[in-house]
């Protein structure tokens, strides 16, 4: 599990539009990254997590922040769950669970009572450089956006 201080893992997935997306490309747009990591598209807490980034990108661009969401899903999942909810930010698809690994947003989780392999819903904030700066473990996903500007 990445550690505060920790640089960004590299990464190589791709966005809901099937481009490319590497971890120098999250470094370079000259803002703080917010990626965080949700279990699935079109869920209940998935969607309240994904709107509250969506009704606060305004506040969080001008603090400074570029918005990005993971998860397992297609390219073709997140165009449409992205469409659907009108979210203003990029979403890429770690089919492979590989960046979800290097991150440590996979691992052991209870679920109807059982234990099972899954995404783990974690919140990392990371500097210009790409410096982990900030991890949220116990995400609030009504509350997701002011978890991070602290209202």
């Amino acid at each position: 599990m990445l550690k505060i201080g920790d640089r960004m893992p590299s990464i190589e997935v791709v966005d809901q539009d099937g481009n490319t997306v590497r971890s120098e490309d999250l470094i370079s747009s000259g803002k703080k990254t917010i990626i965080y990591f949700y279990p699935k598209d079109n869920t209940s807490g998935c969607t309240s997590e994904a709107c509250s980034f969506r009704d606060n990108y305004t506040a969080l661009a001008k603090a400074g922040y570029n918005v990005v969401g993971v998860s397992r899903d297609s390219a073709k999942s997140h165009t449409g769950f992205r469409s659907k909810h009108n979210l203003p930010f990029t979403l890429l698809s770690d089919a492979t669970t590989q960046m979800h690994q290097d991150f440590g947003a996979w691992g052991e989780k209870k679920m109807y009572g059982r234990t099972v392999l899954g995404t783990l819903r974690r919140t990392f904030i990371f500097n210009q450089e790409g410096i982990l700066e900030r991890i949220i473990e116990k995400v609030d996903t009504k509350n997701a956006a002011a978890q991070i500007l602290g209202e």
